[in-house]
């Protein structure tokens, strides 16, 4: 049964501790989706609440804030993967015909600098991971993810010929495409003896090589396809789900390389399942939101997911085939080194930009004439999640105007290229009557949310 997503909806990404707190992150991006899908929380049958940092019942805090109507809410954490697990979780409940609308929620509160465990009296569910890593390579005081993606990036330099340069481009390009999204944590643009001169943090990766840690939201509804006929206004913001595959490691990942390590195998397994459940090839996919947690990440993964020839992705990326005017425009929101990485939010953060991207509303950094995108999102330890989107039409995107988009948007402007709060009023529109003045926490009156 064909699934779609309706609506998305955003807060901007945010250096910790300098944003609202996640209840409310949550609630604004939320608020934001349902405008944009032109439907009410009564309407949502199952929600879906997605982040790594936060306490057993968060997204019961954030989902009371729109009603209590007593729908089935689940918490997911997969690493940096969460997002998108929730965006697999609700296809599969819509495409088994268990629910017609479902509500996927992510958001994270982090703290500031690298990621820390949160228990020191168990064993680490990547402990068989990094004592691998030991093993082969010894440690140093960098960040354990620093190491583990800057080992993948030595490997490939070693059995392929990168250089430090071709990582390093990676980077300049994704901080060029971010100065174009507004909802990007940074929206600074470099050289690239800029980007290769920032402090090293694990050889090749430098700092402007380096996803931030951040705080931020993002949603996405989605829905059935007898759903979306009752609506059929709606029909031209609808974006299919064509393909997706959810996959975890093989015993590849235990091989001594550090590729597998940090995920090759599973980006391999996953596109191809994907891409042929969409009946689609690489050839075919304009735009891609690709998991560049590092420089390195991406460069491995434009390998795996076979947009260059295997072994030749930086000669791909030297020929600049990963932006504008090349074969595919990779990471066009600026990607997770320059977008931000709020761990839950960050898979329908990308959905949100490849939804925008083929409604043809990106117009600030519009990728033309696509018909196919595709989202990765890996998360260690592990799991990954590759999604193939399409147009409900199956037609190519064009350019709507911010005008054309202000009259069909249900949050009154262009939410691809600009970002406001909401008002009250919007608020009090999607909102389901059973609900609780407890449960809204006494902001009801505010309006203030996102603060932009």
């Amino acid at each position: 049964m064909p699934v779609y997503v309706l609506g998305v909806g955003m807060t901007k990404f945010s250096k910790p501790q300098r944003s609202s707190d996640y209840s409310e992150l949550g609630y604004e991006a939320g608020i934001k989706a349902m405008l944009d899908a032109h439907i009410t929380y009564d309407d949502v049958d199952q929600g879906i609440s997605c982040y790594c940092y936060g306490d057993s019942t968060c997204g019961q805090r954030v989902f009371y804030r729109f009603g209590m109507t007593q729908i089935p809410i689940y918490n997911t954490n997969n690493n940096c993967a969460t997002g998108s697990t929730g965006l697999y979780m609700a296809r599969n409940l819509i495409s088994h015909g268990i629910s017609e609308c479902v509500l996927v929620l992510g958001f994270e509160k982090m703290q500031p600098g690298s990621l820390k465990g949160n228990f020191t009296d168990r064993v680490d569910p990547l402990s068989s991971m990094v004592d691998l890593m030991k093993k082969d390579h010894g440690t140093t005081d960098a960040p354990f993810a620093a190491q583990m993606f800057g080992l993948a990036g030595k490997e490939y330099m070693d059995k392929y010929g990168a250089e430090p340069r071709d990582f390093a481009e990676i980077a300049r390009i994704n901080h060029s495409h971010s100065k174009n999204n507004p909802y990007s944590q940074f929206q600074d643009q470099y050289t690239l003896d800029q980007i290769m001169h920032s402090p090293m943090v694990f050889e090749p990766l430098t700092k402007l090589q380096c996803c931030p840690t951040s705080d931020g939201s993002a949603a996405a509804v989605l829905v059935s396809e007898r759903f979306l006929k009752d609506r059929p206004e709606l029909h031209g913001q609808a974006i299919l789900i064509a393909g997706q595959c959810m996959a975890t490691d093989s015993p590849a990942i235990f091989n001594h390389s550090s590729m597998s390590l940090v995920g090759m195998d599973m980006t391999k397994y996953a596109a191809r399942r994907a891409m042929a459940e969409a009946q689609v090839s690489i050839q075919d996919i304009g735009v891609c939101e690709l998991h560049d947690c590092f420089s390195s990440s991406e460069m491995i993964a434009i390998d795996g997911l076979g947009f260059s020839e295997p072994g030749k992705a930086h000669k791909f990326i030297r020929a600049g085939e990963i932006t504008y005017g090349g074969s595919v425009v990779i990471n066009p929101s600026g990607g997770l080194i320059s977008k931000g990485h709020p761990l839950g939010a960050t898979g329908l953060a990308q959905c949100a930009e490849l939804v925008w991207q083929l409604r043809g509303w990106a117009n600030s950094r519009l990728v033309q004439n696509v018909r196919v995108a595709l989202a990765h999102n890996v998360g260690l330890g592990g799991a990954i999640v590759v999604t193939v989107y399409k147009r409900a039409d199956g037609g190519n995107n064009t350019s709507v105007s911010d005008e054309d988009v202000r009259e069909r948007s249900g949050v009154g402007y262009n939410p691809a290229v600009e970002i406001r709060g909401f008002t009250t009023a919007q608020a009090k529109a999607v909102r389901s009557k059973r609900g609780s003045d407890w449960a809204f926490a006494g902001s009801q009156e505010t309006g203030n949310f996102g603060g932009y």
